[in-house]
C-alpha cells in the first residue's frame, strides 16, 4: 500500500519518540501530591489528551491552573533525567523528509514539547501544541491548524498517529491516517494503515509530494 501526501503531521509521544514511562512516574507523583486515590486517578485516560483536559477531570476548576504548572514542572524536569528516547525509525524516516513538509502536532505544551523533541535532537520548522489551540485531539482543530501553518489542503495531509484520540482527530480533519502500534495494540488503532512503527515505513520524495510505503 502506497500513501501519496504533500505534508506529513506527526503526532510526538508515542509516535517519533517515548515518554510513556516518563508520563506515567511523572502523573504518579503529581496524583500522590494532589490526594487523589488510585481509582480516581486510574479512571481518566492520559494519552493523547492536553494536561489542562486531564486535570479537569480529577480536580476543582480553581485548583486546575496551579495543578497544571505543576505536571508540566514534573515533565519537563523528568526530560532532563533522560525521561524520552527515540522510537524505531524515527531519526532515518524524518530524515528523508524535506523541513517543510512535515510538523509535529502534539497534546504536550510549548514548553514540554520542546523539551522533549530538543532532547533527542529533533527540531521541526513546525509546531502545533496545546499552548496553540483551544480544542485538543480527538477535535481536529490542532491537525487543521498544522496544515494551515504549511500551506497545505488537509486532504492532501497524513497522520502518523499511535493513540485512538489522534487518530480520530486525523479522520475529523479529513487526513490520510497511519498508526503506530508502539502504545496500543494494532486491533484498536482505526486508520488507513497499521504498522508496528516507523521503521516499517520508507518515504519517497517526489515532485508531486511524498510516497508513503511499508517496507519489502
Amino acid at each position: 500500500m502506497t500513501i501519496r501526501a504533500q505534508a506529513l503531521l506527526f503526532d510526538n509521544d508515542g509516535t517519533l519518540v517515548s515518554s510513556l514511562e516518563s508520563v506515567r512516574r511523572c502523573w504518579t507523583r503529581w496524583a500522590r501530591e494532589y490526594g487523589l486515590t488510585e481509582a480516581e486517578f486510574g479512571r481518566v485516560e492520559l494519552h493523547g489528551r492536553t494536561a489542562a483536559e486531564i486535570v479537569a477531570d480529577l480536580l476543582p476548576a480553581e485548583a486546575v491552573p496551579g495543578a497544571v504548572a505543576r505536571i508540566e514542572l514534573l515533565e519537563v524536569e523528568d526530560v532532563s533525567g533522560g525521561g524520552v528516547r527515540l522510537l524505531p525509525g524515527t531519526r532515518e524516516f524524518l530524515d528523508s523528509l524535506p523541513a517543510d513538509r512535515w510538523a509535529v502536532v502534539t497534546s504536550a505544551t510549548q514548553r514540554l514539547a520542546e523539551a522533549r523533541l530538543d532532547a533527542v535532537g529533533i527540531r521541526p520548522k513546525a509546531l502545533i501544541t496545546a499552548d496553540d489551540v483551544s480544542r485538543g485531539k480527538p477535535d481536529p482543530e490542532p491537525y487543521l491548524l498544522a496544515a494551515r501553518r504549511l500551506g497545505v489542503d488537509p486532504a492532501r495531509c497524513v497522520v502518523f498517529e499511535d493513540a485512538p484520540a489522534g487518530l480520530r482527530a486525523g479522520r475529523a480533519a479529513g487526513m490520510a491516517t497511519v498508526a503506530l502500534a508502539t502504545t496500543h495494540p494494532a486491533h484498536e488503532l482505526v486508520a488507513d494503515l497499521v504498522v508496528k512503527d516507523l521503521s516499517a515505513l520508507s518515504a519517497l520524495v517526489t515532485d508531486g509530494g511524498v510516497e508513503i510505503s511499508v517496507r519489502g
